[in-house]
């Protein structure tokens, strides 16, 4: 039988930091200390060669539970629909009324760090409804 592996989950992106610091604020992560011998992550990105710095950012879930997000930078902006993304569970165990009033108020949220509310799908007998949204990159990612 085949062991479960660890995982992250690593986004290319303009803009590392905030990109980073955008999802930590949406799922609860925080950023890792710093390798050992820097104060802080500043410190350590002034260390890098100048074409290096601001190149890379992760976050991770202060309970060891969920992986590692890793940011990194990239020369070519997004051209197209994500083939992944992520769904953020705020609605788990609730239908109809509820659900929706559950994913408007974590969407009302989001938008004030930066995001973007593209479609809300309603529920059609199979699956439950779901909002379509955009990091502050562009980045897919469903309030399910």
């Amino acid at each position: 039988m085949a062991s479960v592996r660890q995982f992250q989950v690593t986004f290319d992106c303009a803009q590392p930091e905030r990109v980073a610091r955008f999802w930590c604020e949406v799922l609860g992560y925080v950023v890792p200390p710093p390798p050992p011998g820097f104060a802080d992550w500043g410190e350590f990105d002034r260390a890098l060669p100048p074409e290096q710095q601001g190149s890379a950012f992760a976050c991770v879930d202060p309970t060891g539970v969920g992986p590692r997000l890793f940011f990194q930078r990239v020369p070519e902006g997004k051209v197209a629909k994500n083939r992944l993304h992520l769904d953020v569970r705020v609605g788990t165990g609730l239908v109809g009324e509820q659900r929706l009033a559950a994913l408007e108020a974590e969407c009302a949220r989001l938008l004030d760090l930066g995001a973007t509310r593209v479609r809300l799908l309603t529920a059609d007998g199979f699956n439950e409804s779901c909002l379509v949204m955009q990091d502050v990159e562009g980045n897919e990612f469903c309030l399910d």
